[in-house]
């Protein structure tokens, strides 16, 4: 656990439930860990930091997904995230084993939680990557080569470009990474892996913050999950155009997804949104009605297994990662569909 080129990764977890996001780093920690591994210059293992009460039976479905060493923080005190608290905790853990790589989330909590240890550690932070590789980096400046250097992949500059961001200096190398962009590995029950129980040490003024009530209400849109989603963009002119949409999406038993600017003007509520600022999908189909295809909206769902794109401009960006190109006008195209659909379903 002392070595220095470990891959960490922020267990988040709500009620015993641990987030689909964490499992996802798991499985890019063993391929980071693998390369990091093939260099030749150390070993390279997993850990899982996990903080909670009441969480013994986590560590066994943490290692069957990718961790070869758990870190159990368990404390009353952890029940409920609050920040000072879970800081303590993950900051002595990062001083005490140093690890090479640390990554978090980029949730709520892992926004909350990652910035504070890097603070507190003195260690860069990249927010919401989309992607992280290993290789190396030349200094012009200090004229020196950095090797196998943690690649943090990120849209930049309101999405127009994509950034890579490498820490040569400071360790851990931590980035928060998006929920969706990652594959989480299959399931090994018969994985044996090592699990380390922490006993947390707080003081008086980590408990500031007292939480007096917790009031939750479940999403009922699971973009993530969708093995369809019809989704309507900017070209969409009304509610009722919006409204065959979500009858597309009916018959096809998927969800109705949504780019930024039919958020904005109204036509749906916020958590539709599909892209950079929302969120990132991967179904087995995804129908694009009206949406242009800035790379912002395409960051969020160009992995879709098939892709069918209606839009009047021949032009139109989607069509660059579209399998199926309509160019037509939505209000003619989705009836057709939709009639086509049930005449096949008598």
């Amino acid at each position: 656990m002392t070595d220095k080129r470990n891959v960490w990764v922020f267990i988040e977890q709500e009620d015993g439930r641990i987030a689909d996001v964490s499992l996802e780093l798991l499985g890019k920690a063993q391929e980071l860990a693998q390369l990091l591994q093939a260099s030749g210059e150390a070993t390279s293992q997993v850990c899982a930091l996990l903080c909670g009460h009441q969480v013994a039976e986590l560590p066994r479905q943490l290692i069957e997904y990718g961790a070869d060493h758990v870190l159990v923080a368990e404390h009353p005190a952890l029940e409920l995230y609050r920040t000072l608290p879970y800081s303590r905790v993950v900051v002595e853990q990062v001083r005490k084993w140093q690890p090479y790589i640390f990554l978090f989330g980029a949730t709520p909590l892992g926004r909350d939680l990652g910035p504070r240890v890097a603070s507190a550690v003195q260690a860069g932070l990249t927010a919401d990557c989309t992607d992280l590789q290993i290789g190396d980096y030349t200094s012009r400046k200090e004229q020196k080569i950095f090797k196998d250097l943690l690649y943090q992949i990120r849209p930049a500059f309101g999405g127009n470009l994509i950034a890579t961001i490498v820490n040569p200096h400071t360790r851990p190398q931590m980035a928060t990474v998006r929920e969706g962009v990652m594959h989480k590995l299959e399931p090994d029950p018969q994985r044996v892996r090592t699990v380390e129980l922490i006993t947390p040490q707080f003081e008086e003024s980590d408990f500031a913050l007292e939480v007096l009530g917790r009031q939750m209400r479940a999403s009922t849109v699971r973009l993530k999950d969708a093995p369809v989603i019809v989704a309507g963009g900017g070209g969409v002119s009304s509610q009722a155009e919006f409204d065959l949409i979500q009858e597309l999406a009916n018959l096809l038993g998927g969800e109705v997804g949504a780019s930024r600017a039919a958020v904005d003007a109204g036509l749906i509520s916020r958590e539709h949104q599909v892209g950079q600022t929302g969120t990132t999908v991967r179904p087995r189909l995804y129908i694009a009605a009206g949406i242009s295809g800035a790379i912002q909206h395409r960051a969020g769902m160009d992995q879709s297994n098939k892709i069918i794109a209606i839009n009047t401009d021949p032009n139109a960006p989607i069509f660059q990662v579209a399998q199926y190109k309509i160019v037509g006008d939505l209000g003619e195209v989705l009836p057709m569909l939709i009639k086509a659909l049930r005449e096949k379903a008598r």
